[in-house]
């Protein structure tokens, strides 16, 4: 190992043991070494044959003129009139349908959420692009609480406000009734929707089973249409927990020193320019953890003496270029150090 490597991995642990930490998750802290759900970059050739012949070729065109992945060929199609295009949601039903047959192991993500849990802060906020149940069933699984916007059983219902409140006990004391606020509630912001949310005309947003289906006359809150800012990305629940992210990273009260992103390229436009307008924070540092980054990605963000990035074949620590390390971007081993 490198005296860079280890530098790397000193400064990276320090870091992960501060305080007031946030995370970023993307697809690839759901591949799973192939084990789990399927990067967006190979999700296409799954479901191409459940979307029907005329929106399948459309959209292929697009993925061949240059498109970036799904949601950005869903975004080319999609003109932001009064009426979306079929196309969007032909792919999340797809998607629904390939991701309902999936059952991935939850032990990488349950090791995950239990060791930030333990950390005292009064939220820990984890911002997850991916529509896969992974962490809220891992959750499940390890009995810890985790807020992700909705209230209810059966047909669990939205209501941003829970992100504002606070969860504590209450003791009788010599000194009277004490109310102490609980640490370590992880609250869950799921910017792109997931599965199991869906919007219904007549009862608003809503969340069923991750495995059942979703009422005829309603449509699923996956893969929002970001052209079309005016309506649909400036409702809910997608407005709330963009501004959730905003909050966190920029405007506060409540801001964190720590932006920790595992498994995401660093590729989406509307997610990275409120990361660069945080950035302009002198206490906040960016934590890019990823298997690899495109050169105009690790060229962008590698030069800023706030931000780290660890990849396998290269890195950057505070500005300065060095090797790629063998493990420390991935998640299974960072569910282990976080």
């Amino acid at each position: 190992m490198t005296d860079f490597q280890e530098k790397l991995e000193q400064k990276v642990r320090k870091q992960l043991y501060s305080q007031r930490v946030g995370y970023l998750l993307g697809a690839g802290s759901s591949y799973l070494n192939g084990n789990g759900y399927p990067l967006m970059t190979g999700l296409w050739d799954l479901i191409r044959e459940e979307i029907p012949s005329n929106e399948q070729a459309e959209i292929q065109a697009k993925l061949d003129d240059g498109a970036e992945g799904i949601e950005a060929a869903l975004d080319l199609l999609d003109d932001g009139g009064i009426n979306d295009t079929p196309h969007r949601h032909l792919v999340t039903q797809a998607i629904a349908k390939h991701f309902c047959g999936l059952t991935p192991s939850l032990d990488v993500h349950a090791a995950f959420l239990k060791r930030i849990s333990k950390r005292s802060d009064e939220v820990i906020p984890l911002f997850n692009l991916n529509y896969d149940p992974l962490f809220e069933r891992a959750a499940e699984l390890s009995k810890l609480r985790l807020i992700d916007g909705f209230i209810g059983v059966e047909n669990a219902y939205y209501d941003s406000n829970t992100f504002q409140q606070r969860i504590g006990v209450a003791r009788r004391s010599w000194r009277g009734r004490q109310f102490s606020i609980i640490q370590g509630n992880i609250h869950l912001y799921k910017l792109h929707g997931s599965l199991g949310w869906y919007e219904s005309q007549s009862k608003g947003v809503l969340r069923c089973g991750f495995d059942l289906p979703i009422p005829v006359d309603a449509k699923r809150l996956m893969i929002p249409p970001q052209r079309r800012k005016a309506t649909d990305t400036m409702s809910i629940p997608y407005s709330s927990l963009w501004t959730e992210l905003r909050a966190f990273i920029r405007h506060g009260p409540y801001l964190i020193n720590r932006l920790v992103s595992i498994g995401y390229g660093m590729r989406d436009g509307h997610v990275n320019d409120v990361i660069e307008n945080g950035l302009v924070r002198s206490d906040l540092t960016l934590m890019i953890f990823a298997r690899d980054l495109i050169d105009d990605v690790f060229n962008r963000w590698s030069p800023k003496n706030n931000v780290i990035i660890v990849t396998n074949d290269r890195s950057s620590l505070n500005g300065e270029l060095g090797p790629g390390h063998p493990s420390l971007w991935n998640f299974e081993q960072l569910s282990k150090e976080v």
